[in-house]
């Protein structure tokens, strides 16, 4: 009986030391992703290429935090403090929900209404041709493929 016990034991702790520990914005993203049922590979994607998974980023436009939520969103969506890592992805998964919604899922323009706003490419749809757009669609459709596809590790810069 001790024996067999103390191989549970074994077994249990050389599982758990192989496993990686998810950080908590990981935990977040997975936890709001999975409420609003959107793929947590393309929450992760976002935060991939908007702020390289750094909580403290700003861009130059204004754009805070780990999803770079403009202050007016941040606030549209309910994060008071845009730099908290919990609010900030809570309300970017929101708005990506939102946006899903409005776009029918088509992950091309949701991406393109994340990154330009929803009523420039609600007007425009497919045609939008700002090349600025074009590559950051392209950018999270490659971080969104190599995450659903490919790897389920985190992919940072």
């Amino acid at each position: 009986m001790k024996h067999s016990l103390m191989v549970c034991l074994l077994l249990f702790i050389s599982y758990a030391h192989g496993q990686t520990r998810v950080s908590f914005p990981e935990q977040c993203v997975e936890r709001y992703a999975s409420h609003y049922r959107v793929p947590p590979e393309l929450i992760e994607a976002v935060i991939d290429i908007e702020s390289g998974w750094n909580p403290y980023a700003r861009s130059s436009k204004g754009a805070m935090g780990l999803m770079q939520l403009m202050p007016a969103t941040a606030r549209r969506f309910g994060a008071s403090s845009p730099f908290d890592i919990e609010q900030n992805i809570a309300a970017g998964t929101r708005y990506v929900t939102t946006l899903m919604w409005e776009f029918h899922g088509d992950l091309r323009l949701v991406t393109a209404a994340y990154y330009a706003g929803d009523l420039w490419v609600g007007k425009r749809q497919l045609d939008y041709q700002n090349p600025d757009v074009l590559a950051y669609v392209r950018a999270v459709r490659e971080r969104y493929i190599a995450r659903r596809f490919h790897q389920r590790t985190p992919m940072r810069r």
